[in-house]
């Protein structure tokens, strides 16, 4: 018995690569290109769906944060349920004096979606890749923005 022969050696190959002789992959239609993005866009529409529904300015609907419990200090997110309820129902002066940062994370956000959907719909994938002093960047705007709605200065911008 040839080596050959044996089991081992008889792998299957890997998936073959489109060339002479073998066809191209079928196209991937439209619609499938544009489940995911809009099945990401339907977890959040019925997110602010049950926001927009269950008040969180009546108690008892929601826990509350537990740094502003256990600590008495405002979080970066502190009223963003308030600001999601007041932004579902148009109100953006109430959406931005529950949490400003928020709601430009809701536009940001819009924005990334629209492009993921618009380059979905092409074909073209989308990646989102931010050097790291981005995200610090990002990390500093929140801590001031934490820092100052805490402070008696920064009053207008706690919820």
């Amino acid at each position: 018995m040839d080596a050959s022969a044996s089991p081992a050696a008889a792998a299957p190959d890997p998936a073959p690569v489109p060339g002479p002789g073998l066809p191209a992959p079928a196209p991937v239609s439209r619609l499938r290109r544009l489940a995911t993005p809009v099945g990401v866009m339907a977890v959040v529409v019925g997110a602010f769906g049950y926001v927009a529904t269950v008040d969180p300015n009546e108690p008892g609907h929601y826990p509350v944060c537990p740094m502003l419990r256990l600590t008495g200090v405002l979080c970066p997110g502190c009223g963003g349920l308030r600001s999601a309820h007041a932004f579902a129902h148009g109100d953006l002066a109430a959406a931005l004096g529950a949490n400003a940062m928020a709601v430009v994370g809701y536009l940001v956000l819009a924005a990334v979606w629209l492009l993921w959907a618009v380059r979905a719909s092409r074909g073209r994938t989308m990646r989102i890749g931010l050097a790291p002093r981005y995200w610090w960047g990002i990390g500093a705007v929140l801590l001031v923005f934490s820092v100052v709605r805490n402070l008696p200065v920064g009053s207008a911008l706690a919820p």
